[in-house]
């Protein structure tokens, strides 16, 4: 019984290649690729892994692709790896182990470490990723963020073995911005009907500013622990700004005045 990882990628030239240099000693890599404008598909044949690509289209996230990737898998356990994460060497052995015998469970919650200005952001630890799937009977849905359903028991690596936790690649401000503007945009239409209205722009985003900032203790680490807590209240603002904008344009209005 193998274990096949599965990355989606679209122009990832830059990070492919430290995400699978991680992945020595795993059985399969499948590359689901949105038709990458860079040296994405190259580098991933270059590496030995398996190519599928999936049609980009008007995509802005990877999730529609999700479930092509995962069904592409030749074993029926599957990794799933975002091409700015790496995967520890204790966490490879800890999944083959697991698989030896792992019950009635068919999907397996891991922990993810992730950092910012190249500090590790405790505030956001564990960021529990269900990623690791028996292939058949998943579904993957096509929302940004979302999980997994799988045909099983759900479990969770301790997140205490911060060694067995995936490592998120620290990204750039430049970075953080542009993934913050797609992400906000692709999640309005999934909170299109959210109301929104002048206190909860002003709440919302004071909230999770304080959230993180003060009860996650970010405050700690400086300006780079005030930076993360502003960059998510900005997110947080800049998203309802947009639901605000959607469902206040005129043919949103009708479509209202139709119902």
């Amino acid at each position: 019984m193998g274990i096949s990882v599965v990355i989606n990628t679209y122009n990832e030239a830059e990070n492919l290649p430290h995400c699978l240099d991680a992945l020595k000693g795993f059985d399969e890599i499948v590359v689901c690729d949105m038709e990458s404008t860079d040296a994405t598909v190259e580098i991933a044949r270059s590496y030995g892994c398996k190519v599928v690509t999936f049609p980009k289209g008007n995509h802005t996230i990877c999730e529609p692709a999700r479930d092509m990737a995962v069904q592409s898998a030749s074993h029926p356990w599957v990794l799933v790896v975002d091409a700015d994460e790496t995967v520890t060497p204790q966490l490879r052995d800890y999944l083959y182990d697991f698989i030896g015998n792992p019950g009635d469970v068919a999907g397996l919650f891991i922990p993810r470490k992730n950092y910012v200005m190249h500090r590790f952001r405790r505030s956001s630890y564990p960021d529990a990723q269900l990623r690791f799937l028996k292939r058949d009977g998943a579904h993957w849905p096509p929302v940004i963020h979302s999980h997994p359903t799988v045909d099983g028991t759900i479990a969770h690596i301790p997140p205490g073995r911060q060694d067995l936790a995936l490592r998120h690649k620290s990204m750039s401000l430049t970075d953080i911005v542009e993934r913050m503007n797609r992400y906000t945009s692709a999640q309005v239409e999934k909170k299109r009907n959210k109301r929104v209205n002048l206190l909860s722009m002003v709440f919302i985003p004071w909230w999770f500013f304080f959230k993180i900032y003060i009860l996650g203790g970010s405050f700690r680490y400086g300006v780079a622990g005030y930076i993360v807590a502003k960059k998510d209240a900005i997110s947080r603002f800049y998203m309802l700004a947009k639901i605000y904008e959607a469902r206040n344009t005129p043919k949103f209005l009708e479509k209202e005045r139709d119902l």
